[in-house]
């Protein structure tokens, strides 16, 4: 039998940063943690991504996961929203790769389509399956869900993902 696979999801963004861990053996999926990382509003952007970068460091030494995924960012009307949302992203990407731990991206729609069956469910959805897939969790916050149902992607979707880096 091969040990457990633990598995770190983080959903990014400026003001809360989600993060959930779970654990996969074999076929079977387990809650470990989740929760957030909130930044102040009123402090530099150079603070915030300092606040969001400790705060995962700290996950990182607490949970030791074997692999992260993090999902990717989607393009919105307002550029500089987006482009600070890409800069809180870059820190949860970097932070685990830093560390050594595989990271993995999905688009939004693949996680809600994985998690919810639908490429559009919303937030009460995904915190609904969540409680469903998981139920021993219960986050405090959707960003905390997210980064949940993150890792639960990536624990249906990382078969494909290992194949591929192998056939390269």
């Amino acid at each position: 039998m091969t040990r457990p696979i633990r598995i770190l999801g983080i959903d990014p963004g400026l003001r809360r940063t989600g993060w959930g861990v779970v654990e996969i053996a074999g076929n079977r999926l387990g809650f470990i943690g989740c929760g957030s990382v909130a930044t102040n509003n009123e402090a530099s952007l150079a603070a915030r991504l300092l606040v969001i970068h400790d705060g995962l460091m700290r996950i990182l030494d607490q949970f030791r996961p074997d692999e992260a995924a993090v999902e990717a960012t989607f393009v919105n009307k307002d550029a500089k929203a987006t482009l600070k949302l890409g800069q809180a992203r870059g820190i949860a990407i970097v932070v685990p790769a830093k560390a050594g731990v595989p990271v993995s991206e999905y688009a939004p729609n693949l996680v809600k389509k994985s998690i919810v069956g639908a490429g559009h469910g919303d937030k009460a959805q995904i915190r609904m399956m969540i409680g469903v897939l998981l139920p021993k969790a219960d986050p405090s916050s959707d960003d905390a869900a997210d980064a949940l149902a993150v890792a639960v992607t990536h624990a249906h979707h990382r078969q494909s993902v290992l194949l591929k880096v192998a056939t390269r």
